[in-house]
């Protein structure tokens, strides 16, 4: 189906997309969207293992599941979160454009906030949880990886050099040097609607109602579409399909689209019916880890087809390779870094002293202390890639992957150490936490904003958006294994799995150091 909303002549024509502050003036709109869209998301995020280890029956009622279920629970949704970024980036790249998949996108995250806060009028409680939960991965998937997808394309060296000649090396480094430093700017947005969403969201559920805290999550995604259309017209045609492509053709693919894409949605709903009846014998963990397994497959098909089946040359199959190797030290990564939102939620809930002059913090907050950090060290990061540039000693691609790593074990090995000292219920100091969020947060600076923009470098110019949507693969199957992992708590101390997580975290940064300079001979000349 082509688009008639978001190609509008009038927009694609615009020529104010100008810079400010050295950036496209089109990062701002993104920045705000982001900045609604991860406010619902995180805001959410925060209450969900909460309020489903929740007792089912008081004045704020859970569901009442273990621990287990919960993670295992916690886990699938993050994961699909993520994966359904694979057919959003495909479906933007070839049917609708990255400008309208944002917006679509938007829309029906809001009808899956709103779908969670159903029981505020009366709506079943379980039917809900789960619908709302579906909606919200349908259209994270079509959001997430579009709008940073756009914004790699507002710094397209072709419109910075009016195609009117070659950037050379020197200006092709300050460039890349740019673009990092405008994803680091970008991620901050991320960060600041994670710091408003547990606030706001977090405080409402645990202090009022759980579907109180869904339903602001709700009306922040509104805002963040009103904001996205307003903003728009500095977009100029960055996000939107050429004026070429074939609309019959186009719309020929978008029924033999709808189609696949339904027969796939009635399958695993007829699955995931059939376990739900007890029809057949899977718990959630199970289909957590069977999925794991699906994931990799699917990747694995994925890059095989570019490898072997495309119309690449050596160049692009070279920087295909590479973002295969980014794209494992990312799954780890994310593997990792996730355990925020379930162990070390569960953590900061049962064992960290969050007791203020007698005032216990509500335990979403604690949520906040990781993009707290970000606001105020991803400036700090971003002019320095930029001031490394300058001097021609700016680290590479997989370099920065590997401090990002290390930065995440330092952090493990920091929250083990706290947790082994606890002795009972709120016998641990929240400063444990809070210096294994800033470890995090300086790992996650040196590996996340830069592996976005890596992608916009690395990857084919036909395929970015689905390279995008694949570089979220990677974040889904991380999230899948970091709720299996925390799925474990119930059997395992908590020292011991941070110990063990720190660990195999701390050996893949070894391996990524190791074959750093490997890896950027191989990639070529893309920084």
């Amino acid at each position: 189906m082509a688009s008639t909303v978001m190609e509008a002549p009038d927009v694609r024509q615009t020529s104010d997309a100008g810079m400010r502050f050295g950036h496209p003036r089109g990062l701002s709109t993104l920045f705000f969207t982001e900045v609604w869209e991860r406010f619902s998301y995180y805001g959410m995020r925060a209450l969900l293992v909460l309020f489903m280890t929740a007792a089912a029956t008081g004045a704020n009622a859970g569901l009442g599941f273990d621990i287990k279920r919960s993670a295992a629970i916690y886990g699938l949704y993050t994961s699909l979160v993520y994966l359904l970024a694979l057919p959003g980036g495909w479906v933007a790249d070839k049917l609708w454009g990255q400008q309208r998949a944002v917006f679509v996108g938007g829309c029906i995250i809001a009808a899956g906030h709103f779908t969670l806060a159903g029981p505020l009028i009366g709506l079943p409680v379980m039917p809900t949880f789960f619908m709302g939960l579906f909606f919200i991965i349908v259209g994270t998937g079509l959001l997430k990886p579009n709008v940073s997808t756009i914004v790699g394309q507002l710094y397209d060296s072709r419109a910075k050099h009016n195609g009117t000649q070659d950037p050379n090396g020197a200006e092709l480094e300050e460039l890349g040097a740019r673009r990092d430093a405008g994803f680091s700017i970008f991620y901050m947005g991320i960060n600041m609607g994670a710091i408003m969403g547990p606030f706001i969201c977090g405080t409402l559920g645990e202090k009022v109602n759980y579907h109180w805290g869904f339903s602001a999550a709700g009306f922040g995604m509104l805002i963040g579409l009103v904001q996205y259309r307003m903003g728009s017209r500095y977009l100029g045609g960055a996000g939107l399909l050429p004026e070429t492509h074939d609309k019959v053709a186009t719309a020929a693919l978008s029924r033999k689209f709808y189609t696949i894409f339904t027969a796939i949605l009635s399958t695993v709903g007829l699955l995931a019916w059939l376990g739900v009846s007890g029809t057949v014998p899977m718990s959630v963990t199970d289909v957590a880890t069977w999925l794991g397994y699906g994931i990799l497959v699917i990747a694995g098909l994925f890059f095989a087809y570019l490898l072997f089946g495309g119309h690449y040359g050596v160049e692009d199959k070279r920087r295909i390779l590479v973002i295969v190797w980014l794209f494992v030290l990312a799954a780890i990564f994310w593997s990792g870094f996730e355990q925020a939102g379930s162990s070390m939620n569960l953590f900061a809930e049962k064992l960290t002293n969050r007791n203020i002059m007698g005032w216990e913090m509500p335990t979403s907050w604690l949520q906040n202390v990781n993009p707290i950090f970000i606001i105020l060290l991803a400036p700090v990061l971003g002019y320095t890639w930029t001031w490394l540039a300058h001097r021609h000693k700016n680290p590479s691609i997989p370099a920065k992957f590997a401090l990002g790593l290390f930065g995440l074990a330092a952090g493990f090995f920091v929250l083990a150490w706290g947790a082994a000292g606890a002795t009972g219920d709120g016998s641990v100091a929240m400063t444990w936490l809070v210096v294994t969020y800033f470890l995090h947060t300086m790992g996650e600076l040196c590996l996340s904003p830069v592996g976005l923009s890596s992608i916009t470098k690395l990857a084919p110019r036909d395929r970015i958006g689905q390279m995008m949507g694949l570089w979220f693969v990677a974040a889904a199957l991380g999230n899948l294994f970091a709720g299996l992992t925390a799925g474990t708590l119930e059997d395992k101390a908590p020292s011991d799995l941070f110990k063990s997580v720190a660990i195999y975290i701390g050996v893949a940064g070894l391996v990524a150091i190791a074959g750093a300079p490997f890896v950027k001979r191989v990639m070529g000349k893309v920084e």
